[in-house]
């Protein structure tokens, strides 16, 4: 269960919500929704979360625009001669002359409609214009949590992948007295010759500009350099790969000057582990 729990906190299915997965992540995404209930319902509650802000983000035309269109509408409609004049009909002789024919108020209807349209139409405009402005801000917070997702996960990968790997061995080292606190994990590789330190998990005092910590292998009694690190935010979530070495019965990592030493200077020692 567990495992179930981290792979829904990896980012995984926000990623597949937002369609940038790979075909594979895909298909193993699906799988794990098939196989694990609680998988599907994590992601139906991600998809419903997010309609649910796209319905709350939506932006409806105001009352001032509105109040505008309708009175322009009884303005014109006021400006209508609806009730002509009658005139009487002069006769000549035989002739009966008829009234003149009322103004034709159709087009004065059919302007005023028109505009009452055109007027729609600009403000559905600048609320399209407006909604389309969110969106993308919404997209490019959603493509800069997306980076953040895919950062993740990479570096999750990345570190299951080591401690899967059978020919890596993990030892801890503790802090010595001044530093009872420290802690730190190397995943050591005698057939690969790597070395690798997990600063995720990495638990030393931080270290100013002056100095930095150096990691020793202890090879056949004698100590070997295997690089300096910092204790830095930057480095906080990675692997960091040391120097490359095919034996060593310890490890320790003593604070020296920046640039490392040639020998270590043991009353500086903050961890030291053996297999």
């Amino acid at each position: 269960m567990e495992d179930i729990k981290a792979y829904i906190e990896s980012g995984i299915l926000e990623l597949y919500v937002l369609g940038d997965v790979t075909q594979e992540e895909k298909s193993h995404l699906e799988a794990m929704i098939s196989e694990y209930p609680v998988v599907k319902a994590e992601l139906d509650e991600i998809e419903r979360s997010m309609e649910a802000y796209a319905l709350e983000n939506a932006i409806e035309p105001s009352e001032e625009l509105r109040g505008k269109i309708l009175n322009s509408l009884l303005t014109n409609f006021g400006d209508d001669d609806t009730f002509p004049t009658k005139k009487e009909p002069v006769k000549k002789d035989n002739v009966i002359a008829f009234p003149a024919p009322k103004p034709n108020s159709f087009y004065k209807y059919a302007f005023a409609a028109c505009l009452a349209l055109l007027i729609l139409s600009v403000a559905a405009l600048v609320d399209m214009y407006n909604q389309l402005n969110t969106a993308n801000t919404q997209l490019v917070a959603l493509s800069s949590s997306n980076q953040h997702f895919s950062s993740t996960v990479k570096f999750m990968d990345h570190q299951l992948g080591i401690y899967r790997d059978t020919s890596f061995k993990v030892i801890k080292l503790k802090g010595t007295a001044k530093h009872s606190s420290a802690l730190m994990l190397v995943a050591f590789s005698p057939i690969k010759k790597q070395v690798m330190i997990d600063m995720a998990d990495l638990q030393l005092p931080q270290n100013d500009n002056a100095h930095q910590y150096q990691l020793w292998a202890l090879v056949s009694g004698k100590p070997v350099s295997l690089g300096v690190f910092d204790k830095t935010a930057s480095d906080s979530a990675d692997m960091k790969q040391m120097q490359s070495i095919a034996l060593a019965q310890a490890f320790a990592v003593t604070l020296e000057p920046k640039g490392g030493s040639v020998n270590p200077t043991m009353d500086q020692m903050v961890v030291i582990g053996s297999f």
